[in-house]
């Protein structure tokens, strides 16, 4: 056994018993019994993660030294006794998220129930801090017939403004470029067609690739989880039930509800992929072809608007043209993100126009030295 194995064994034990003691406080600094009860099941199941790596050093012939929590869980440890458990969730958080990911990749632990159960934790953390910032599991229904946690809508609408603000941008800064340089029309025009057409698929080959990706990510996971709620459907009916508890439904109540779920297989597939692995297993991700077209004609659209004044105009009127209609375009954006952002529209439209002709001057003005450096 190579000693950088042992280290990593450490390691993950380490992490279980820092993660099972802040849990452990965690539970006594909780007011609401249930949420208490939640933070003890989890510091029960760090501890069997932990024992796991504490049997694979037994096996490597390593020392195994009694079970001493570090610096960092004894401080986080200490702000939670003193301000709350909400002052410190986001850290497990991401610790969990951490561990499930590395858990993934160890050939020791990737085909047991371990990256599976850190997923799942964080995805009980990250329902715990919403229910602590937003008043509880009404509170969070509340916030969202409000609407003011626009998610789904918002991601949307930033993807449309941002892919139409790179055609834009890109695409006027390559066209003052060339103009710059005191190119003909022509030279413009087919710059101008060569960075839309090059941009919006490079655009639309990314989205392809990422939104596939996510899919393919996706289907592994559900897939997984099926596997486990083949296996060990009374683990898996334990987990919706915390999922349930940590929004704010009492213990019998949870408990009784994850094992109606549980009983019908399909059901219950459905269920942990939204609630505990917080995947649409109708959507997926939504399709890889639809957001590579989308983001293929939004770029161009950007990228079409300094373009078009060279098709009828000459000269300095059409890089004049070119450079208003792009201003227009780009105040427009930035007016358009402020749907998502709530701040002025006359100040986010201003500033995304003066970014986007800044980077045209600066463009414009390397192409009018280059041009007369070649002249001469």
């Amino acid at each position: 056994m190579a000693n950088i194995d042992i280290r990593r064994y450490q390691a993950n034990r380490q992490a279980e018993i820092d993660s099972a003691f802040l849990y452990r406080t965690l539970a006594k600094a909780e007011r609401k019994a249930q949420i208490s009860q939640v933070y003890e099941r989890l510091a029960a199941t760090e501890e069997k993660h932990a024992l796991f790596w504490e049997k694979k050093l037994s096996a490597a012939g390593a020392t195994v030294a009694p079970p001493r929590p570090g610096w960092r869980p004894r401080v986080l440890a200490a702000m939670a006794r003193r301000f709350g458990p909400a002052a410190v969730l986001p850290t497990p958080v991401g610790m969990e998220g951490k561990d499930s990911l590395s858990y993934g990749t160890q050939e020791e632990s990737r085909g047991t129930s371990l990256p599976g159960e850190e997923t799942s934790h964080g995805r009980i953390l990250q329902t715990l801090v919403a229910t602590s910032q937003g008043g509880g599991y009404e509170g969070s229904w509340l916030a969202r017939l409000e609407g003011r946690h626009r998610a789904m809508g918002g991601n949307a609408l930033r993807a449309a403004v941002l892919g139409a603000n790179d055609g834009l941008v890109s695409n006027l800064s390559l066209v003052m470029g060339v103009a710059g340089a005191a190119l003909s029309e022509e030279s413009v025009l087919i710059t101008g067609f060569a960075g839309l057409l090059a941009g919006a698929i490079s655009m639309a080959l990314g989205e392809w690739l990422s939104v596939q990706s996510s899919r393919e990510l996706y289907q592994r996971q559900i897939r997984i989880e099926a596997e486990e709620l083949a296996a060990s459907p009374e683990e898996e009916a334990d987990e919706l039930s915390l999922i349930y508890q940590a929004k704010g439904l009492p213990e019998d109540q949870a408990r009784a509800l994850a094992n109606r779920l549980i009983a019908d297989p399909a059901q219950a597939l459905d269920t942990l992929s939204r609630e505990e692995l917080g995947i649409d297993p109708e959507e997926l991700g939504g399709s890889a072809w639809e957001a590579a077209i989308t983001s293929f004609l939004l770029f161009a659209v950007g990228a079409i608007i300094p373009v078009a004044p060279f098709i009828f105009l000459h000269g300095m009127t059409a890089v004049a043209v070119s450079v208003g209609v792009s201003a227009l375009g780009l105040f427009a954006i930035g007016g358009t993100i402020t749907v998502m952002t709530g701040r002025s529209v006359l100040f986010s439209g201003a500033r995304q126009m003066l970014f986007g002709l800044v980077a045209a001057a600066v463009t414009y003005g390397i192409g009018k030295l280059m041009g007369v450096t070649l002249a001469g």
